[in-house]
């Protein structure tokens, strides 16, 4: 099985280019799946949703909780399935940036070492600028989605995104794909 992991603060595209990635293997006949935490089809997922569209510190404790049972229960119920070629996890170990500062790095260690990495993991970044203008777009507001959040949880993730590609969605999405599509390509020669 093939996994590779799409991370990024919010408002980066996450979700479009994940789709972008699954398709290209899907053309090439692959069983592809595709999680995108939190999601909404069990109950880890939902109330960590719930709880980002909360506010105050125990919302905050409690979305990182259930984000974190959320990717646990996706891994286990999707990593290493034979019936699965290629299995993306979207919103994956970058979760541990939105902890404080003392400790993300704790967290995102102890995540790396406790779930399935890849070689494969691309963090998607932009702007807090660009990403606070993308968010006027949108209906429902998460508690971290504000310009000062933004700016503090970047820092960390780009930290702790050492020895990731990473990939600058500030532009057209058609100039993210190309960039993503040049790292499939490594990915895909290195697999003949």
């Amino acid at each position: 099985m093939r996994l590779i992991i799409i991370d990024g603060l919010d408002g980066v595209g996450k979700d479009t280019h994940a789709e972008h990635v699954s398709k290209h293997y899907e053309d090439k006949g692959e069983r592809v799946v595709v999680r995108s935490h939190p999601t909404s089809d069990n109950f880890f997922g939902r109330r960590a949703k719930k709880a980002l569209l909360g506010e105050g510190k125990l919302n905050q404790i409690k979305a990182s909780l259930y984000y974190m049972f959320d990717v646990l229960r996706s891994v286990r119920k999707y990593y290493g399935r034979k019936d699965i070629d290629t299995l993306i996890m979207v919103r994956y170990l970058m979760g541990t940036a939105y902890l404080p500062s003392r400790l993300a790095r704790f967290g995102y260690n102890f995540f790396a070492n406790f779930v399935p990495t890849s070689e494969i993991m691309i963090f998607l970044d932009a702007s807090p600028e660009i990403v606070v203008e993308r968010f006027k777009l949108r209906d429902e507001k998460e508690m971290f989605e504000t310009l000062e959040s933004l700016v503090k949880i970047r820092k960390k993730a780009l930290m702790l995104a050492d020895g990731w590609s990473i990939v600058d969605t500030s532009g057209s999405i058609k100039n993210t794909k190309n960039q993503i599509d040049k790292i499939l390509a490594i990915v895909d020669k290195s697999d003949q």
